[in-house]
């Protein structure tokens, strides 16, 4: 059985997959741009997507704050680092930002978290 946040992701795939397909020029360049932000450099690729979550949430975009929630998994951040994160852009952004951290991100650790 599929969660919520996995359909979701799968929704956001299959978006991007229509997308390349009519604009395959423009999402490919996309594509690569963002790739090459997330490469591991100066900062870690944990880092990257817990500054991704952040901003994820202060603009208040479900989609990518379940997809960051994942690459923050999936790059090894603790849950601890994550409601962190979610806290320092809740302390910027507001209430509706910490009501997505308490709900939305919170449902993704529950349903990503490796479990050993």
């Amino acid at each position: 059985m599929q969660t919520s946040t996995e359909q979701a992701l799968r929704h956001y795939k299959q978006g991007l997959g229509m997308f390349t397909q009519k604009l395959p020029q423009v999402a490919q360049a996309f594509n690569a741009f963002t790739e090459a932000c997330f490469d591991e450099g100066t900062l870690s690729k944990k880092d990257k997507q817990l500054i991704a979550l952040g901003i994820s949430l202060a603009q208040q975009d479900e989609y990518c704050t379940i997809y960051h929630t994942k690459g923050c998994l999936d790059q090894g951040a603790t849950e601890q680092e994550i409601l962190e994160a979610c806290a320092v852009a809740a302390a910027l952004a507001g209430g509706a930002t910490m009501s997505q951290a308490v709900t939305i991100v919170q449902e993704c650790i529950n349903e990503f978290r490796p479990i050993h």
